[in-house]
């Protein structure tokens, strides 16, 4: 007797939606691809005992941040913030007694990054957080994921200079831009969107930049700085 395996549904119609839409190909350039700069601000940095208590989206299109289409939003703390928390992005338990939980409070969040290529400063802090969230609505984070951290390192490295920047703020000084309200999901979303376009348009200088080579900026740095041997 065969034993059939059951797939999980996505648990709402934006999960649904997020699973199913289709995103650009590695192949496209990057100013043909829609993306979803996104950024969290969360109660520690540990995601088995940490957790997402507010979060931004700015998205992307031709290359262009579509700052009227932003999102923001706020998540009910299942725990009360440390205050080490609450000093680094001010928001306190309280100003969360009002919020929905996360699994409510997402949805917004899952529905405009559907059909986008996420982007992120220093992504892997979002990512492990927003996959264990996905996956309790019972889909999968979705890739490729761009990381502007790793954009900034690659520039450098085809500038011949040291990468220096050691923060967000500074990385976005560096490239001549504002800096919109550090330690808060909004500003650091829009500043992330700018610096994002910004390396991207630098980039562009020195190679044809797709999703492709863009997803794959630490790769290529790594071959840059350090080439194969020609006996290899």
């Amino acid at each position: 007797m065969t034993r059939s395996l059951r797939v999980r549904a996505p648990a709402s119609t934006a999960a649904a939606a997020y699973a199913h839409a289709t995103v650009a190909s590695g192949r496209t350039p990057w100013r043909l691809a829609h993306f979803c700069v996104v950024d969290l601000e969360l109660s520690g940095l540990d995601p088995r005992t940490d957790e997402i208590i507010s979060f931004a989206a700015v998205p992307i299109d031709a290359g262009r941040v579509i700052a009227g289409n932003a999102i923001y939003g706020l998540c009910r703390a299942r725990h009360p913030l440390r205050e080490e928390s609450v000093l680094i992005h001010g928001i306190r338990t309280v100003d969360l007694a009002d919020a929905p939980p996360i699994d409510e409070a997402i949805q917004p969040l899952i529905a405009i990054m559907t059909g986008r290529v996420l982007v992120a400063h220093v992504a892997w802090i979002e990512t492990s957080f927003l996959a264990p969230v996905l996956r309790l609505q019972a889909v999968r984070l979705r890739k490729p994921i761009l990381d502007t951290r790793e954009l900034a390192q690659l520039l450098a490295v085809e500038r011949g200079k040291r990468f220096a920047a050691s923060s967000l703020g500074e990385l976005a000084r560096s490239l001549g831009l504002p800096v919109h309200r550090p330690h808060h999901a909004l500003g650091d979303a829009l500043t992330t969107a700018q610096v994002f376009v910004a390396l991207a348009t630098h980039l562009e200088s020195y190679a044809p930049q797709t999703v492709r080579s863009l997803a794959h900026a630490n790769r290529v740095r790594t071959a840059l700085t350090y080439p194969a041997s020609l006996d290899g």
